[in-house]
């Protein structure tokens, strides 16, 4: 029997048109994207199906936004019988693993992710930053470079995204330093398309105002794994899930741990569930030995139907 991992994807992995099929034929998307515009008062069926581009991209659009069509995604494959053994979800994307899991409701998770937009999206404006992926070094020599700056101005490791591949993210003039240094020793250094620095001391207050805000929300026991991108691990206690959520914007994302942590504790079938398949990439780059047919993308109503045929 195989043991699946549910794998929610967050910023970068938006596009025009995501939801739209799935919101045309099943009544429960219709739902879920009645009450999230209800929520956040946003057109988010708009922003989805016809965008423009521009706009679905802005912080405070483009998170609300992934995350609805994330969870119009889950309820569809709950509905179909398709239960996950563990849960996670790619920064962003953890919010929408905390409404699998049962720790949030739909309304609070939306509630949740628009004012997180919000924030990082005000102290982006205040404090601009930037944000590099580099490619080619391990986590520990990355270290070694960019710990020395970190005495001179706000920068951080931000995403740990595979064995070879981490993010870096702070002060854009840090970040270039940080950069040339990573250059010097063979790395590949691609900028990120982002508004700010995100995972980095410079989301410090937007950080505060969100554990405050997380502070009225009701967060519930997990109903099965739920691994946090600040640990790698499970957590099951509702008042730790809230530090770490409230946390969650200055923390790094260690997902390449969290990917090994679910390999160990079993899980055999990767399904990504949300637009495109930018965690599928990062997860077969990680576990370069599993067998490509032990991953799938639900993305639409087209895929999610091709998912539950071969299961």
């Amino acid at each position: 029997m195989a043991l699946v991992a549910f794998l929610f994807p967050g910023q970068g992995s938006q596009y025009v048109g995501m939801g739209q099929d799935l919101f045309e034929a099943d009544p429960g998307a219709r739902e879920l994207f009645g009450l999230a515009e209800e929520t956040t008062g946003l057109p988010l069926k708009r922003l989805c199906f016809t965008g423009p581009m521009e706009e679905l991209t802005l912080t405070v659009n483009l998170q609300p936004a992934v995350t609805v069509v994330n969870l119009c995604l889950y309820r569809a494959l709950a509905k179909a019988g398709v239960t996950p053994v563990a849960v996670c979800g790619h920064s962003l994307g953890e919010y929408s693993a905390l409404y699998a899991a049962g720790v949030l409701s739909a309304n609070d998770t939306i509630a949740a992710v628009r004012e997180r937009g919000r924030l990082m999206h005000r102290e982006a404006e205040k404090y601009p930053g930037a944000m590099v992926a580099v490619i080619g070094l391990t986590p520990e020599k990355l270290k070694g470079l960019v710990h020395p700056l970190t005495k001179e101005g706000p920068i951080a490791l931000a995403n740990f995204n595979t064995p070879v591949q981490t993010v870096i993210s702070g002060a854009p003039e840090m970040v270039a330093r940080a950069g040339n240094l990573a250059k010097a020793e063979g790395a590949k250094v691609i900028p990120l398309k982002v508004s700010g620095a995100w995972h980095s001391p410079l989301m410090a207050e937007a950080s505060r105002d969100f554990a405050a805000f997380m502070a009225k929300l009701d967060f519930r026991a997990p109903r099965l794994p739920l691994y946090l991108n600040a640990t790698a691990a499970t957590e099951t206690d509702p008042g730790a899930l809230r530090a770490a959520m409230g946390a969650q914007l200055t923390s790094p994302v260690r997902w390449a741990e969290l990917i090994l942590n679910l390999q160990a504790a079993g899980v055999d079938t990767w399904v990504e569930v949300g637009p495109k398949n930018v965690l599928t990439g990062l997860v077969r780059k990680t576990l370069p030995d599993e067998p490509k047919e032990n991953f799938h993308n639900v993305e639409n109503q087209e895929s999610l139907e091709k998912f539950l045929a071969a299961t």
